[in-house]
């Protein structure tokens, strides 16, 4: 590899590693103000199908008649602590079917044209406030392990 492209190569790494540690950090230092901002959020965009307390649609685990699995819940029964940061935002901008992939079907639309990036990762703030101390530690281990 010629030093200029090694060069560019390095920059784009660090660059990369810099962004990935922003956002894996939504949420476990996240001030007062932006997990308020995130509630905001949550109750505006994502309470409808997820719960005002984030418990999920009744049954969520039992696809209904058309297929579809129901909204899981965002607090610790569910499963969104099992997922990293990056994967949440990426769901939440995207949508589930276009994350999961090979004709998944999900009633869980993108929102990367509603909101910005800045309120989705106060979005996901917010629900991880809501988390058990051993669950919010938990998950950002998971967080630490992947940016390292």
């Amino acid at each position: 590899m010629r030093p200029g492209l090694f060069v560019i190569a390095a920059v784009l790494a660090a660059l990369l590693w810099w962004l990935m540690s922003m956002s894996l950090d939504a949420g476990s230092k996240a001030d007062p103000e932006v997990i308020a901002t995130g509630q905001q959020i949550y109750a505006e965009n994502c309470a409808a199908c997820h719960g005002a307390k984030l418990e999920g649609q009744p049954d969520w685990q039992t696809r209904d008649a058309d297929g579809y699995l129901p909204a899981p819940p965002h607090d610790e029964t569910g499963h969104t602590w099992h997922h990293p940061t990056l994967q949440l935002i990426d769901i939440t901008t995207r949508g589930t079917e276009a994350i999961v992939g090979g004709g998944y079907q999900s009633r869980m639309p993108g929102f990367g044209d509603v909101l910005t990036e800045a309120e989705i990762e106060a979005v996901i703030a917010y629900i991880k406030s809501t988390w058990p101390a051993g669950i919010r530690k938990r998950h950002d281990e998971m967080d630490a392990a992947l940016s390292r």
